[in-house]
């Protein structure tokens, strides 16, 4: 279970920590980097994940904080991150965002082109590539919400198919969680269902 403590303050993922939660995941690259900086003492034992929107000028920040990076949708950004990763840090996990339902206002790259995506990112160094990562669009419907994962699960999948080293499928929020766990998510992203309404 990701915790998603976007918008909460330094002192509420410590009381996640104490509880036992160990990985985090933030929105915002300066909110993220002040949490961080904040919580020093605790940075070996937390894993930092990054599951916001990834403009090229914060790639670097995000290099040299994060442990993980689950919205990298196109080349540009593997390859920044890649290049502006310190090598005094383990390789940065990368899951490749997929845009399942063709929003518009949503980032990810398409099913169609997730495949050659992946494969680009494989071959960087700095980087291991982990899996897949979505937000469906919402839905009350049980019915609609495994619909629109098991057509993430199904992009994960054919990653798999093509020999690449993916366990991760990053699928799953509070709102649609049981249905994310049914259709083989391996790491939900759970913020308002721990810590309450922003």
């Amino acid at each position: 279970m990701l915790a998603v403590s976007k918008t909460f303050p330094a002192v509420t993922v410590r009381e996640a920590f104490d509880a036992g939660q160990r990985r985090f995941g933030e929105n915002y690259v300066q909110e993220a980097v002040a949490k961080i900086t904040e919580l020093a003492e605790l940075r070996s034992q937390i894993e930092w994940h990054m599951i916001g929107p990834l403009q090229s000028n914060k790639t670097r920040v995000v290099a040299e904080h994060f442990d993980w990076v689950h919205t990298v949708d196109r080349l540009k950004i593997a390859q920044r991150l890649s290049e502006q990763r310190p090598d005094h840090l383990a390789p940065l996990q990368v899951c490749i965002q997929v845009n399942t339902s063709g929003e518009d206002s949503k980032s990810g790259t398409t099913p169609a082109e997730a495949t050659a995506l992946a494969e680009a990112v494989a071959a960087l160094p700095r980087l291991q590539l982990r899996g897949v990562m979505a937000l469906p669009a919402p839905s009350p419907d049980p019915a609609v919400q495994h619909a629109e994962l098991a057509r993430v699960r199904s992009v994960f999948e054919a990653l798999r198919n093509q020999g690449l080293p993916v366990d991760t499928l990053s699928m799953g929020m509070s709102g649609d969680l049981e249905a994310a766990i049914g259709e083989g998510s391996t790491l939900v992203r759970v913020g308002t269902a721990l810590f309450g309404h922003r």
